[in-house]
């Protein structure tokens, strides 16, 4: 059973990053974009990780997959905040 949703919240995180990956080629600007780019990342790596950490040999691959997704959601959090505040900086100079 395990193995059985292991597998869908693979599938499902995969579903998600092509969400996402549609997200960025057809909204119109780049704080849009970012804005679906990141929340598709976030989830869909969390989907993958606890995925693969159902599908893990042991509990310590486990863990370390799901601190390298933790890691993730807060390092794309500050960066899309800068990039954002980047973006907005620029615009203002115009």
């Amino acid at each position: 059973m395990t193995d059985l949703l292991g597998w869908g919240l693979l599938f499902g995180g995969s579903g998600i990053f092509i969400v996402g990956s549609i997200g960025l080629w057809r909204l119109p600007d780049l704080l849009c974009r970012l804005h679906a780019l990141t929340k598709a990342d976030n989830l869909g790596l969390g989907l993958v990780a606890s995925g693969l950490a159902l599908l893990a040999a042991d509990a310590f691959t486990a863990i370390k997959l799901l601190l390298i997704w933790l890691l993730i959601l807060v390092t794309s959090a500050a960066v899309s905040q800068f990039i954002a505040r980047q973006a907005l900086t620029k615009e203002c100079r115009k």
